[in-house]
């Protein structure tokens, strides 16, 4: 919660959709030469396979979680 003797304080993640647009925008321009590509793909690989394998999640929210989970782990270490 922000301090209100500090008006201008903003939350430490409250920038974390704009930095994630930057990043798929430059994976997208840099394509497979860019450091967080292969992650991400494998990220979405992985949730993916486990989307295959458990009943309770669908193949597609895997692909989607696992890809969004790396993805946060390359803005956010």
């Amino acid at each position: 919660m922000p301090d209100p003797d500090k008006p201008n304080e903003k939350p430490i993640d409250s920038r974390i959709l704009v930095d994630a647009v930057a990043e798929v925008k430059e994976m997208g321009r840099d394509g497979m030469a860019h450091p967080s590509t292969r992650p991400v793909l494998t990220g979405a690989a992985v949730g993916a396979v486990a989307g295959w394998i458990l009943p309770v999640i669908p193949l597609g929210l895997g692909l989607v979680a696992g890809a969004g989970y790396m993805l946060y782990k390359r803005i956010r270490p």
